[in-house]
């Protein structure tokens, strides 16, 4: 029965990936375009001023995969393949939450886990250390900022499942609604604990230097030594509507995930019940 669950969620997650993939490649991928088009306008402008102070002119790294490939085939396979990854570990919180989180239905226990992963593992992390564009963030501090991440969102998912495990514990006492309550009130807690605890971008980006420092992990404009403007700073709104097209990109995954596993899971466990219900067929669940 758990292998027959966990394939589901395979399945499941094959489609909100593709999903997710149409929605970022109509409306994400043209905001990426524009910010390695900055990327690449700045490198030449900042290259103009190496070149013009006598400094050595780094070379630009080679193109392996075009645009066009990028976009496309790599932007989708990834998006499907971690969707694939995703609903796995949905179908794993689902069959271990089944029976033990009180007498939910396996439709309405779908959607929570996934409206909890949304949450756990996307949401909050986001909230401390959101998405950013290729052009922003610099490889001096791509290891410091990988670490960060993760560590914000091993803490959200581990104090989620604590929050879980205190709504259970105090549900006989407190009755569900208040259990409820007072288990989310400590998350959120715990939860902003954690990212009053965590460094901020902006102090990585503080301890890299060239011509000036960045105030912050976005790119400010890019100054000439006599202190003009050589190249703007990255454009607001253009960071603005990529997170705005990230969150919708991992919303729609998340709900498909729940919505398309939901009746999936509800008729299968359907079927396991009518089946363990005759004596002469073994139960396997």
């Amino acid at each position: 029965m758990e292998r027959k669950i966990i394939a589901r969620g395979v399945l499941a997650g094959l489609v909100a990936g593709l999903l997710a993939f149409v929605f970022a490649r109509i409306l994400a991928e043209p905001v990426i375009q524009s910010a390695i088009d900055y990327e690449s306008g700045r490198d030449d402008a900042q290259s103009a001023i190496d070149k013009a102070l006598g400094l050595p002119v780094e070379p630009g790294s080679p193109e392996i995969f075009s645009r066009t490939v990028q976009a496309n085939l790599g932007m989708g396979a990834g998006m499907v393949l971690f969707g694939a990854a995703m609903g796995a570990v949905f179908a794993v919180v689902f069959a271990v939450c089944l029976g033990r989180v009180g007498r939910i239905r396996p439709r309405t226990l779908a959607v929570l886990v996934a409206g909890a992963g949304f949450l756990a593992v996307y949401l909050v992390p986001f909230v401390k250390y959101p998405a950013n564009p290729p052009s922003i963030g610099r490889g001096e501090t791509i290891r410091d900022r990988g670490f960060l991440y993760l560590t914000m969102l091993l803490s959200s998912v581990v104090l989620l499942s604590l929050a879980v495990w205190l709504g259970q514990r105090l549900a006989p006492r407190s009755g569900t609604w208040n259990a409820t309550l007072l288990a989310g009130l400590g998350y959120v807690v715990a939860v902003g604990i954690v990212m009053a605890i965590l460094p901020p971008l902006g102090h990585l980006a503080d301890n890299v230097q060239h011509y000036g420092k960045f105030a912050t992990e976005t790119p400010q404009p890019l100054r000439a030594p006599d202190g003009t403007i050589a190249y703007p700073g990255f454009p607001a709104d253009l960071l603005y509507r990529f997170r705005l097209y990230s969150i919708g990109a991992q919303l729609i995954l998340w709900s498909a995930i729940g919505l398309v596993f939901a009746p999936m899971a509800e008729r299968l466990l359907a079927r396991s019940r009518t089946g363990s219900s005759c004596p002469s067929r073994p139960t396997t669940w």
